[in-house]
């Protein structure tokens, strides 16, 4: 048998592959359809901090104010009153557990566990949108044997946490989950 060129083989294959992902409706990045298209301003409310940790809260308001500025979908409002929405959140827990030790059996290494509630809340007519009360995210990060240092990476730690977890609930909202 004769080897048989099908120059249009490629191009069927990658078309057909094109036209199933196309069909099945699958995308690459969330763009906010399980929210109805008349929310366009949201205020991000003060994070209310039921946790022994100062000031965490304004960590994490600020990471979600962040993430709603870099997002296209949305736009941020100023006060509640110009806000079509409200996504209102409070930072039920945050717990350290030693993550590994050293040979002095002092913790090398800790994990940081943040547990928040969220809510993102239609203002006309007041509905909830999108809610979740134990939204969950860890963090690791270094002890050292230097005080100073261990502060530095345990605010650090908050802050990757905080910019992490924002963006996980971000995209949870958007996709509808």
């Amino acid at each position: 048998m004769k080897n048989m060129n099908f120059p249009y083989l490629k191009l069927v294959v990658l078309l057909c592959c094109f036209l199933v992902i196309a069909a099945c409706g699958y995308r690459f990045i969330p763009d906010g359809e399980a929210i109805d298209k008349s929310i366009q301003q949201i205020f991000v409310d003060v994070f209310i901090n039921k946790t022994s940790e100062a000031n965490i809260e304004n960590s994490f308001r600020t990471a979600f104010i962040d993430r709603v500025s870099q997002g296209r979908r949305f736009k941020l409002a100023e006060s509640p009153g110009e806000a079509d929405a409200i996504l209102r959140g409070s930072i039920e827990s945050l717990t350290a557990a030693a993550l590994s030790l050293q040979a002095t059996s002092l913790a090398a290494e800790d994990r940081i566990t943040v547990v928040l509630s969220l809510t993102l809340e239609a203002q006309n007519p007041k509905n909830v949108l999108w809610a979740n009360s134990s939204f969950s995210g860890a963090q690791d990060y270094i002890i050292g044997n230097n005080l100073s240092v261990a502060q530095a990476n345990r605010k650090n730690a908050l802050i990757k946490l905080s910019n992490d977890t924002a963006e996980r609930a971000y995209r949870l909202m958007m996709s509808g989950f």
